[in-house]
């Protein structure tokens, strides 16, 4: 009972120092990892690359397979740039074996007190953001202690010993209990931990632990299935294609390249199994990328075919209210926030696709125009709700200063667009009273109404972009947008009444007419609201 208390509590500190670190490596990376993800092609080899990256930095290749089939189900990430991927996934998680596998455990306590008192007195969110590291650092290798020390009376178990060493001779069985191990802590570099410690400390020789390595590849995959639940098709391939890799791998190493291998990494370290170990993993995951490369067509058309189309799939898709946010990013929060920015621009796109509708409707008299205006206002109204609440989970996730204050800003911005969809929504029941009483503006009233959205939609396309591309110049061109508006608001109002005075237009239209131009000038000051909510993050970074 005292070694599994002990070894609990190792992995515990193991797994939180893991996070820490990954956390800090994430959070210091910023907007290097958005960048790296940007570079997401159809090229294969730059696919494995950003796999690879990406992985190192988050600290765990579950998270990084669970955020493709997020992308996946997204729809921004196809089946071909997945493969790639995953594949360089399995190449990144390589880095903690490395790390745990050399003898460290003096470095904790001098990685943890240095970690500590950076943190305690740095003023700078980036050096707070490598003291993290280095706190991780240190718990992830006291952690590595604790389980050495708590397996270290095993060696006395001459049964436990006998036990391992048949996982050697049977394999199948070596392979059932690293996939069991792996699936139930839900990270394949947490149970690399306790091989590493049994290891180091002479209780299993490499020949039974390999089986168990090649287990935990495959269990690894556990967790990507899992995220796939309840998302679309290709998600679903996508989590396949990492369970095919890793068994294909595995099948390829114990049929083909174990025995030479295991001689090339014993000739390397002859007396350090946990090195030996580390080295075959590594190896593992490089040689089965680069044999199942060629190969990986073929895997994506497995994956096809074990997760087929069904009917209703595409309606199933089109249903969807969002496009860019996924629960299963908010690993890796810094990419989570980017398509969240990409997701309130597309609800701001449907904004704008609702007020031309509404002012169409206006114009032309067209009952098509008015109807699509209020199909787009019930999505916006969706699509705020959905927003909101990702950006409250994504709030609660491990966020650099800045990024924290992204979040805060798109709060206010999403509720801006949901307001001007309100404001369509408002013209659209105007231009619906004017189709049920046959209202038409004089030619002059009609001139003004067109004049004044088109400023008030270039202002709300100036504001739309400067979210997209965070560009403050663009921002402030808004705010003199505004002024015109404001300007044209007054003239238009007093035109009208000029034109009531003079009877040539009556009370009905004037009514309209003047609710259509409340309505367009407060559009515009929403759009100046999101400008310079633009304006403020900015110049709060320089």
């Amino acid at each position: 009972m005292e070694i599994t208390i002990n070894l609990m509590g190792g992995l515990g500190l193991f797994l939180y120092g893991m996070n820490l670190m990954g956390d800090g490596l994430q959070k210091s990376a910023g907007t290097k990892l958005k960048k790296i993800i940007e570079l997401l092609t159809s090229n294969l080899i730059m696919g494995i690359l950003v796999g690879t990256g990406v992985t190192a930095i988050i600290q765990s290749s579950s998270a990084t397979t669970v955020m493709v089939v997020g992308f996946v189900n997204a729809g921004i990430m196809t089946l071909k740039q997945a493969i790639g991927v995953i594949m360089g996934a399995n190449i990144g998680t390589t880095v903690t074996a490395q790390l745990v596998s050399f003898n460290l455990d003096g470095m904790a306590p001098i990685a943890l007190g240095i970690g500590i008192i950076i943190y305690l007195f740095a003023h700078s969110a980036k050096v707070k953001n490598l003291a993290e590291v280095l706190i991780g650092f240190g718990i992830l290798f006291t952690g590595m202690e604790f389980m050495k020390g708590a397996v270290e009376p095993l060696r006395d178990y001459k049964g436990f010993t006998d036990l391992l060493v048949t996982f050697g001779n049977k394999p199948i069985l070596g392979l059932l209990l690293g996939f069991a191990i792996t699936a139930i802590v839900q990270s394949s570099s947490a149970s690399m931990g306790m091989l590493v410690a049994l290891a180091s400390e002479g209780i299993i020789p490499l020949g039974a632990a390999l089986p168990i390595l090649y287990g935990q590849n495959i269990g690894t995959c556990v967790t990507s299935l899992l995220s796939s639940i309840g998302t679309n098709k290709n998600a679903k391939r996508a989590a396949v294609m990492h369970l095919i890799f890793n068994i294909l791998g595995t099948a390829i190493f114990l049929l083909l390249l174990n025995k030479p291998v295991v001689a090339l990494v014993t000739s390397w370290d002859p007396g350090n199994v946990a090195r030996q170990i580390a080295n075959t993993h590594t190896l593992f995951n490089i040689l089965s990328v680069i044999v199942l490369m060629p190969f990986n067509s073929l895997i994506i058309k497995l994956a096809m075919k074990l997760v087929p189309d069904k009917e209703g799939d595409e309606d199933e898709d089109e249903a969807r209210i969002v496009k860019y946010i996924d629960s299963r990013m908010i690993e890796t929060p810094t990419i989570a926030l980017g398509n969240t920015v990409k997701e309130t621009v597309r609800m701001s796109e449907k904004a704008r696709e609702s007020l031309n509708a509404a002012m169409g409707g206006l114009l032309e008299l067209s009952q098509e125009d008015i109807d699509r205006s209020y199909r787009r206002e019930g999505l916006i109204n969706d699509l705020q709700k959905q927003i909101l609440n990702y950006l409250l989970d994504l709030s609660k996730a491990s966020l650099d200063d800045d990024d924290r204050e992204t979040v805060d800003t798109l709060f206010n911005t999403v509720n801006d667009i949901e307001r001007i969809g309100d404001h369509a929504n408002n013209i659209a029941e105007l231009s619906q009273e004017a189709v049920d009483s046959k209202i038409v503006f004089s030619e002059e009233g009609r001139k003004e109404l067109e004049e004044m959205y088109s400023k008030v939609i270039t202002g709300y396309n100036y504001a739309i972009e400067s979210i997209k591309k965070d560009d403050v110049e663009l921002a402030y061109k808004v705010l003199r947008i505004e002024e015109h508006v404001n300007m044209l608001e007054k003239s238009c109002k007093a035109n009208h009444m000029r034109r009531l005075n003079e009877n040539l237009c009556s009370i009905e239209n004037g009514v309209i007419y003047i609710d259509v131009v409340g309505n367009l000038e407060r559009v515009s000051d929403h759009a100046v609201n999101i400008a310079q909510q633009v304006i403020a993050q900015r110049i709060g970074k320089i």
